[in-house]
């Protein structure tokens, strides 16, 4: 079946710039949409295209390219999904916070939430996508839930994971590595992988369409943000030995990368990993292998999560050492609060931890990032629970202005590897600041013999 109409459940950082990548791409089939969020539905619809409310390099332009053509954004979720032939689920599913698996295992209300919906509205027969990250066989819950509507409508599940890289999402959608599309091996169930490997296929080259059985596709998302999850962990447990001893970890992995067994990518030391999958992904995986008792596998893939646990507990207390074993009352400015640099989206991000870690000693923080709003930071740590929402309004200031969050400061603490840290005049930063003055960068991206030769005391992550 050749699809013409496409609904997306969820407007989020997956969702949305999917279907705008595939509306652009696509321009014979219509792709709507759909979020109960109105305030999100209304910021796609802004029609100053900057102000979308996923900020990723080159998505404003792919999103004016199509937006009124073939790509709809709308609160309207049943009229999209009566309408549609192949519905994409990208709705969140956290880390359960209650219950059985509390801490590890997904949280899959939503996604059952939306398989009743579409199993409510539909009148026709229907291909279902998955596109959210899920733990191994929620396809057969999703079938469970379709299958037992009474409507007279069938259903084909379908596993499409996304392996974007925030920052980079859009060059991901429009030259991945691979597409990855799971199903079942009957031949209904192989008719709907043809009908979504045909919409791929109008941009990607089809040795680059990947087609397995549905219980391999979830898995193979699981596995691989565990796989890149596990090289950061790993080469941050050694910087850790770096700062003991006179290795410098950025040498240290140019070495090991040029290995071509390993390979340079995702061994850039660092704060720590953050964003909505590698945590998420790694503790299902915990919970599936512990569920099925299998303790050792388990045990093998949380070490990666205590790992980066562990390094960012480090950083700050490298920072609270450093200034004399006692923060409290002075001013730590932090550049960065996005978990990576060309993304707003500040899920698990580092600074959030940093930040819950130096407030608990009473540090005041001032906070500067490019692209994250101001309230984000705030909802960001009130999440916590660790302290009222005025205490961390009154500990913590989030400013427009780096060279302001610096001024008068004690410390500065680079966070996110945003490129335009490095291009400030940092002789007027140092300045401004306290002396000593002292640099942590989370990231080694600042040149540190530049900074020491201005007056810095600066610390890097491995060094």
């Amino acid at each position: 079946m050749s699809i013409t109409k496409i609904c997306c459940i969820g407007a989020g950082y997956v969702g949305g710039p999917t279907m705008a990548v595939i509306a652009k791409q696509c321009p014979h089939i219509r792709v709507t949409v759909v979020d109960l969020n109105e305030a999100r539905i209304a910021a796609w619809n802004d029609s100053d295209v900057t102000k979308i409310p996923v900020y990723e390099p080159g998505l404003s332009e792919v999103v004016a390219e199509a937006r009124g053509r073939n790509l709809f954004f709308s609160t309207d979720v049943d009229g999209a999904i009566d309408e549609a032939e192949m519905v994409f689920i990208s709705v969140n599913t956290p880390t359960k916070t209650y219950g059985a698996g509390k801490g590890q295992a997904a949280d899959l209300k939503w996604i059952e939430l939306c398989a009743r919906q579409i199993a409510r509205v539909s009148t026709t027969d229907k291909i279902v996508v998955e596109k959210s990250t899920l733990p191994v066989r929620t396809a057969s819950t999703l079938k469970d839930i379709l299958s037992h509507t009474g409507s007279g409508a069938s259903f084909q599940i379908l596993s499409n994971p996304e392996f974007l890289a925030e920052g980079t999402a859009v060059d991901d959608l429009l030259s991945p590595d691979r597409v990855l599309i799971g199903g079942d091996q009957s031949e209904e169930g192989k008719r709907a992988i043809g009908s979504l490997v045909e919409v791929y296929a109008n941009w990607v080259p089809r040795e680059r369409i990947l087609t397995t059985n549905v219980w391999s596709s979830e898995l193979s998302k699981l596995t691989a943000n565990a796989f890149l999850a596990q090289r950061v962990s790993s080469i941050n447990s050694l910087s850790e030995l770096c700062e003991h001893t006179e290795a410098d970890v950025s040498e240290v992995s140019r070495a090991i990368g040029t290995d071509s067994r390993i390979g340079p990518k995702f061994l850039k030391a660092s704060v720590g990993f953050g964003g909505s999958c590698f945590q998420k992904d790694i503790l299902n995986l915990v919970y599936i292998a512990r569920t099925y008792g299998l303790q050792e596998v388990a045990d093998y893939w949380e070490q990666v999560i205590i790992m980066n646990d562990h390094q960012k507990r480090r950083f700050a207390g490298r920072i609270i050492r450093t200034l004399y074993n006692t923060v409290n009352g002075k001013k730590i400015a932090f550049l960065g609060w996005a978990f990576k640099k060309d993304t707003n989206d500040t899920r698990e991000s580092a600074a959030i931890y940093v930040a819950d870690h130096l407030l608990l000693e009473q540090a005041e923080l001032s906070v500067y990032d490019p692209k994250v709003p101001v309230q984000q930071v705030y909802t960001d740590l009130d999440y916590l629970a660790t302290r009222s929402s005025d205490e961390n309004k009154s500990l913590l200031k989030v400013v427009n202005d780096p060279y302001e969050a610096c001024r008068d400061a004690h410390a500065v603490a680079v966070l996110t590897e945003w490129d335009e840290f490095r291009d400030y005049d940092w002789q007027r930063i140092y300045d401004n600041m306290l002396k000593p003055a002292h640099v942590f960068d989370g990231r080694n991206i600042l040149d540190k013999a530049k900074l020491e030769a201005i007056g810095f005391k600066v610390k890097a992550i491995g060094s």
